[in-house]
């Protein structure tokens, strides 16, 4: 049952990334990724999104209500503000550039952005993957946990 919910929202996810992808390259982004490139790309954001979806999950099944559960995810969406997303992670501060480093969306930000831009993703891919079988396992155990009690 719980699997279902994931694929579910993952579907939804992919539904829109493939919206933002289209206003993206309608409006100018222009990437120079190869057929690989773009594999790689979806490969990329389907087991971080399988990850993040599964924590989700649990999260959600720890609260106590339908509001509980909506916002207690909210916090990973500062993630991406406090990685490389918008900046390099050299041009910040000491302790934010220590956070932004060993955080997980920035090792995906990173994989991605060099996809696109036709370059090998290297050490970066290596990370977001561990970050991601971390997350995923974690989450799905944790979910699963929830669920049989």
């Amino acid at each position: 049952m719980l699997t279902g919910h994931v694929l579910g929202a993952m579907v939804q996810t992919f539904i829109a990334i493939a919206v933002a992808t289209v206003v993206a390259v309608l409006i100018g982004f222009r990437p120079s990724a190869s057929v690989l490139g773009w594999l790689g790309v979806v490969g990329v954001l389907a087991m971080f999104t399988f990850a993040i979806t599964w924590l989700s999950v649990a999260l959600a099944m720890v609260s106590k209500s339908v509001t509980t559960a909506s916002n207690l995810p909210m916090p990973l969406m500062m993630l991406p503000f406090l990685g490389s997303g918008f900046v390099p992670t050299e041009s910040m501060p000491a302790g934010l550039r220590w956070f932004a480093e060993h955080q997980p969306f920035t090792p995906v930000i990173e994989t991605l952005r060099a996809l696109l831009a036709g370059r090998t993703a290297g050490s970066s891919f290596v990370e977001a993957a561990i970050w991601s079988a971390v997350i995923a396992l974690g989450g799905y155990l944790w979910a699963r946990r929830l669920y049989n009690r």
